[in-house]
């Protein structure tokens, strides 16, 4: 079987029949390498060094044309037909659908969990990324701590909400865990790791979130997904 994308002039697939990986352990990577590994679909998977502008490569580029990390190429998509996927949000949903799993199939409680996945891409994940290009790389050296604070406070927000939401909860969406936790899991752990963001946004009044995530972090499969085309 031989994959026909440019992707593969690049990346070759040793194992063509898998669905493709090409993905970093970035927060957003390493939610497609967690669903992977707790739905226990075949993969191969490929790093994408960002550092070295990878993802600009033309080969990269013609999977992924907005150039970030994570994407995939499914061989057997819909149909049996090959799909190239990116976003990690739209990856995840693709892959519940794919595998029946994670996600329900009672609508309510579907779009309930799609609420919560789209809450993390729209807030949690830019915002705690602010936090980090401000309290970590090339934004802690600016002398006004506007921006920083301002970022913090709503990512602190954020966790306030998450905090709530698991008021007599395991997981976001009660007793199943799902692509909803999936989707915070490497950002909680980025901000108050390596971020070293744990005091800034005062993670210590979150307990219900300090419980989740330590459960979630638990999981033998969030351990094996977190270091999936770990260098």
């Amino acid at each position: 079987m031989r994959l026909h994308h440019p992707i593969f002039t690049r990346w070759p697939a040793q194992y063509p029949d898998r669905l493709q990986l090409f993905s970093l352990p970035t927060p957003n990577g390493v939610k497609v390498g967690i669903m992977l590994e707790e739905t226990g679909l075949a993969y191969e998977a490929h790093r994408i060094d960002i550092m070295a502008n990878e993802n600009h490569d033309p080969a990269f580029i013609a999977l992924n044309p907005n150039g970030k990390i994570p994407a995939i190429f499914d061989p057997d998509g819909p149909g049996g037909r090959p799909l190239a996927l990116f976003e990690s949000g739209a990856i995840l949903l693709y892959l519940a659908d794919k595998t029946g799993r994670l996600l329900s199939t009672d609508p309510s409680t579907r779009y309930e969990t799609i609420q919560w996945l789209m809450w993390q891409m729209g807030g949690v994940g830019p915002m705690f990324g602010q936090v980090g290009f401000f309290n970590k790389f090339a934004g802690k050296a600016y002398e006004d701590k506007r921006p920083r604070d301002r970022y913090a406070n709503e990512s602190a927000r954020l966790l306030g909400v998450l905090d709530q939401r698991l008021a007599g909860r395991d997981w976001v969406m009660g007793a199943d865990y799902s692509i909803a936790d999936i989707s915070l899991l490497g950002w909680v752990r980025n901000l108050i790791g390596f971020y070293e963001a744990r005091e800034l946004v005062g993670f210590e009044r979150f307990a219900r979130v300090q419980r989740w995530f330590d459960r979630g972090l638990a999981r033998p499969a969030v351990q094996r997904g977190l270091e999936v085309t770990a260098a």
